[in-house]
């Protein structure tokens, strides 16, 4: 067994490039209390320990009261909220968002980042947000680029799967900036983590909704989404691995790019109905559903079409409502807005204890809905 605070039971957990400390209570000196362990204390996940310190709902009082509790077993008030109210500890973060309007679920994310950037601020959490174009390579790039490390010390992104991009994070870290990749990776990089949920999975879901959805009858899928974009890519992987290999009578279109824009999916779908009398399903990979429910409504084949899309937005709950839809796969851009800030602090901290779970998904039909 290691000597308590020795230099290899340290830097057995000390990031790289992050400064040494050493000690423990055992030695004489106080041990930082972290998210994990006052999550292990309560017997709740990082995420409600997260929001409870934050002041954000969705905690029941039972949970709130359990975490309350083991803060004051574990004297994280006194160790760490009173340092951070002194000024000792302040995390300045950056969010970087596609813009909208087009794209509802990222217009939703980043109204609740900025509102979460006027709650956090008193708590010493400084949250700033910036845009680019949608699928703007060269605009983002140049965001990174400017990014001040002197003023920013960890940024979180939703990224374009890209050379350009790639060097402009590795670059960003190289400087001493944390770089946490939002709902869409980028690899090979060095960012320090990657929030989102298991995109390979959720197109594997995609396609056995699909499937089942055909009723074994053969025909046309058609794919819409934009293969610059990692979960994108991700997703129709895992999309064609099962109905290749569960539901072979089933002929997958070549994917069309929606641009994650209704103005571009809507002629996309008129083009597939238009083009494929088979058609039989439909799989929207991307954002742009306003187009795809537009486009199957003046086609009047939405009911002969099995059709499944992503994030729950108010235009997609319409079309589960009206039939339109059959199955929307939804991630919730609440939480991964919490895990991104939550893994942030643990690189600022140089904590990997800290780091949060994948993001789960949801499947919603008509019968379920929230």
């Amino acid at each position: 067994m290691l000597p308590c605070g020795s230099l290899a039971d340290a830097t057995s957990r000390r990031l790289p490039g992050a400064p040494f400390v050493a000690g423990n209570e055992e030695c004489g000196r106080v041990k930082r209390v972290t998210l994990r362990d006052i999550a292990a204390e309560a017997q709740v996940s990082l995420a409600t320990v997260d929001r409870v310190l934050n002041g954000r709902s969705g905690v029941s009082e039972d949970a709130e009261a359990r975490v309350r509790k083991a803060m004051e077993v574990l004297r994280f008030k006194s160790q760490t909220v009173e340092a951070s109210a002194a000024g000792e500890r302040e995390y300045r973060l950056s969010f970087i968002i596609p813009r909208g309007p087009k794209n509802t679920f990222m217009v939703e994310m980043r109204n609740y980042v900025e509102m979460l950037g006027g709650n956090m601020a008193a708590q010493g959490t400084l949250l700033s947000v910036s845009d680019y174009g949608e699928l703007d390579e060269k605009e983002l790039t140049d965001v990174l680029a400017a990014i001040n490390p002197e003023s920013c010390m960890g940024v979180a992104v939703v990224a374009i799967d890209s050379v350009p991009v790639r060097e402009a994070i590795d670059s960003l870290v190289q400087k001493g900036v944390g770089v946490v990749t939002l709902v869409s990776d980028v690899t090979p990089s060095r960012r320090f983590h990657s929030v989102g949920p298991n995109n390979v999975g959720a197109g594997r879901l995609a396609g056995s909704l699909v499937g089942k959805f055909a009723r074994r009858q053969p025909g046309s899928i058609g794919l819409i989404g934009s293969m610059t974009l990692r979960d994108q890519a991700d997703r129709r992987l895992g999309f064609e691995q099962v109905i290749s290999r569960e539901y072979g009578y089933l002929k997958i279109l070549p994917v069309i790019d929606g641009r994650d824009d209704s103005t571009v999916t809507i002629e996309v779908v008129r083009k597939l109905l238009r083009e494929h009398s088979d058609l039989i399903g439909l799989y929207n990979i991307g954002a742009g559903n306003r187009g795809v429910i537009e486009a199957l409504e003046e086609s009047q084949r939405k009911d002969d079409i099995a059709v499944v899309v992503h994030e729950l937005t108010r235009h997609a709950r319409r079309a589960l409502v009206s039939g339109t839809f059959d199955a929307v796969i939804n991630q919730n851009y609440k939480i991964e807005v919490d895990y991104a800030i939550q893994a942030l602090k643990a690189y600022v901290d140089s904590d990997v204890t800290a780091l949060p779970p994948p993001v789960q998904l949801d499947i919603y039909m008509r019968d379920n809905l929230p």
